[in-house]
């Protein structure tokens, strides 16, 4: 299997961001790539007013032409938008909350998973504006089974090993990582581990670090730190970006997935031992 990590910044509006990936989706697709991830935020980066305007269903502007986007290239295409969710009453204020949505669109499927672990960490509240999600979320492509998550469940093992007891092969995590003190640390070692713990490919695409030639290694809010990367089941880096935009593209080999969790069932083992 054949997948690309798109790493970039995005802006404000959606039609832009659109506009912005769709150059380099086909890109990805013309040199092979059928499973292209992009980062959390995609249609709209954090810090840029609003969630709540540019909203939609996945019947909208941003999936319908993602969606029309995998259709053209023949790919599976899984990027980060963000869905209406529900009205809160806080303090007086009227809050339209959203879903931080992983949109995955192509090859028969369209669908969306809702990040479960919001990023309520380091002063900053996601659960104020986003709604969790409660699903875990698996795909098929190409025979292989595909499981998703969002940026601040990395943090959260049980989530990868669940998706890998579902059956998950490869897990692709679209993110848009704070950078900071010690922050690309975490991020490389978080990354590794869930590879590892799991048994899995891990595809995670990230949001480009803004101003990164003079910014790189400050602290900043959940608008990217770089350094997508694609780990191994055995927890090995196959590659990793800098802190620019970037495209990673990288053959994997499922059947690797197999061999590594028979050499080391840590997965299988922590099931056997839950169920006595």
């Amino acid at each position: 299997m054949k997948l690309a990590c798109i790493q970039i910044t995005t802006g404000p509006s959606v039609r832009d961001n659109v506009a912005l990936v769709t150059p380099l989706i086909r890109d990805a697709a013309a040199e092979g790539a059928t499973l292209i991830v992009l980062p959390e935020a995609t249609s709209q980066a954090f810090g840029q007013g609003r969630l709540d305007t540019q909203a939609e269903d996945l019947d909208g502007e941003f999936a319908t032409q993602l969606a029309e986007l995998a259709k053209e290239t023949g790919t599976t295409i899984v990027a980060g938008t963000f869905r209406p969710a529900d009205i809160r009453e806080v303090d007086g204020k009227t809050i339209h909350r959203v879903f931080n949505t992983a949109l995955i669109t192509g090859g028969g499927v369209h669908k969306g998973y809702d990040k479960i672990h919001t990023y309520d960490a380091f002063n900053y509240r996601e659960s104020d504006t986003v709604r969790p999600g409660e699903e875990l979320v698996l795909f098929e492509h190409e025979g292989v089974q595909v499981g998703v998550a969002v940026c601040f469940d990395i943090r959260f093992p049980e989530q990868f090993r669940e998706l890998a007891r579902r059956g998950a092969e490869v897990i692709v995590v679209p993110t848009s990582w704070a950078d900071g003190e010690g922050k690309l640390e975490q991020w490389q070692l978080l990354t590794r581990a869930r590879a590892l713990d799991s048994g899995v490919f891990l595809a995670a695409a990230g949001q480009a670090r803004p101003d990164f030639l003079e910014k790189a290694g400050e602290e900043s809010g959940p608008t990217g730190i770089g350094h997508s990367v694609v780990t191994a089941p055995d927890g090995t880096v196959v590659a990793e970006a800098g802190y620019g935009p970037e495209t990673l593209i990288v053959d994997i080999d499922p059947a690797r997935v197999a061999k590594v969790r028979k050499a080391l069932p840590v997965v299988e083992i922590e099931a056997a031992t839950t169920m006595r």
